[in-house]
């Protein structure tokens, strides 16, 4: 079976994306996750109630509530929000051990059973993502002391933090800022982020205020555009590639190359690499000194 291979000039649409959202205990985070689309959320935390804005929400009391989620269950919805992914990792430790009490020893996972959470909570995200919708991972914030310095990092356990942070197409924290609330997806020395969008950190509106309601969607949103356009700009790029590699190819003469040279010049890095590759396979030698390519007879006489 040949590779499908997905081309330089071609587009990779970026239709669905996973984000996960970190910050302290009561900032507000399941709050913000309900602004946004269409959302569903699983309440593995069983703290729904305290959202301002609450929008549908399922009970997760055990793993077997979420384990056979399909995809009609999710018809109506365009969002899963996993509220929180350390109570949800927790709920299926619980299970984990109830089918297997190899797995555990004194209520927590042997080394075994930590391969087995970490295995089918990825299999579980997989399963949410083939479904076609945005999913949004909900966690508290853990603080690590290194001397006066404080890290932050997600209150998860075990091996499934690290496959958050892979599976996590983009990541923000939520701190306070001069006591306005702020979104952030940039890393730092001391915190976790994410950022492909390449966004700026966001003041989160009041939650009285209008463009609170979808505020989340359009953050979402941005970050799609974004991708997407950047892929558009890469494609353009390709294009631009494509071009000169035609007319490189039909250059011969030592005069084609040095007339062409200063255009070039102005060009990408590939379309350099082109052009000295095609001005070299004819036996053409550039000349650091003379600033132009030289022919064997040239160098000769």
């Amino acid at each position: 079976m040949s590779l499908k291979i997905t081309k330089a000039a071609e587009p990779i649409a970026v239709e669905r994306l996973n984000l996960c959202i970190y910050a302290q205990p009561g900032i507000g985070k399941t709050s913000l996750a309900f602004t946004a689309d269409a959302p569903l959320l699983l309440d593995f935390d069983q703290g729904a109630h305290r959202a301002a804005n609450r929008k549908d929400v399922v009970r997760v009391a055990h793993w077997g509530d979420v384990a056979s989620i399909s995809a009609d269950d999710l018809a109506p919805y365009r969002t899963v929000i996993v509220d929180t992914a350390g109570r949800a990792l927790d709920t299926l430790t619980a299970d984990i051990i109830r089918r297997n009490p190899k797995a555990g020893r004194g209520g927590a996972l042997t080394l075994q059973g930590y391969g087995t959470l970490k295995a089918e909570f990825v299999a579980w995200l997989k399963l949410l993502n083939s479904l076609g919708k945005d999913v949004i991972l909900i966690a508290h914030m853990d603080e690590q002391r290194n001397g006066d310095e404080i890290i932050e990092r997600l209150d998860v356990q075990g091996g499934s933090k690290g496959e958050i942070y892979k599976a996590a197409d983009a990541m923000g924290r939520i701190a306070i800022r001069e006591g306005t609330r702020v979104l952030n997806f940039s890393p730092t020395d001391a915190a976790f982020g994410k950022n492909p969008g390449q966004l700026d950190p966001l003041p989160i509106p009041h939650k009285d205020a209008p463009e609170f309601a979808d505020f989340l969607a359009g953050v979402v949103q941005q970050i799609k555009d974004r991708l997407n356009t950047l892929t558009e700009d890469q494609r353009a790029a390709q294009a631009q590639t494509d071009e000169w590699r035609i007319a490189i190819e039909g250059y011969a003469s030592v005069e084609e190359f040095n007339t062409a040279l200063p255009e070039v010049k102005d060009q990408s890095v590939a379309v350099k690499a082109l052009f000295n590759r095609a001005a070299e396979a004819r036996g053409y030698r550039f000349d650091k000194k003379a600033g132009e390519y030289r022919a064997p007879e040239q160098e000769a006489a």
